[in-house]
């Protein structure tokens, strides 16, 4: 995916994260990823929690786990969003240790 034009705000880009997680397009997904890391965004909470759901819910438990541990800090929507992810992924125990990490 190539930006061309106007360049996306900050917030666009949480917007795009859910899309490619509802429709499971991982590829896309993954490519926002690489525009969020270019223009520094990547240790946002929100950015972070948005790339762990979408990793989750596109069935790359690794990748969200990867991003979810990268991040400066969390906050309960991302441990959240951790758990889901392990749940989705039929993780269930592994959902249970996060849970108690948290």
């Amino acid at each position: 995916m190539q930006l061309e034009g106007v360049q996306p705000a900050s917030i666009t880009f949480l917007g795009v994260l859910n899309a490619c997680a509802s429709v499971i397009a991982l590829e896309e997904g993954m490519c926002n990823h690489h525009h969020i890391v270019q223009i520094g965004l990547e240790s946002d909470v929100f950015k972070g929690t948005s790339l762990v759901d979408m990793y989750a819910k596109c069935g790359n438990i690794e990748d969200a786990s990867r991003v979810f541990n990268k991040m400066p800090s969390q906050v309960a929507v991302t441990w959240t969003a951790m758990i889901l992810g392990h749940m989705k992924c039929g993780q269930g125990q592994k959902a249970l240790e996060v849970f108690q990490q948290m």
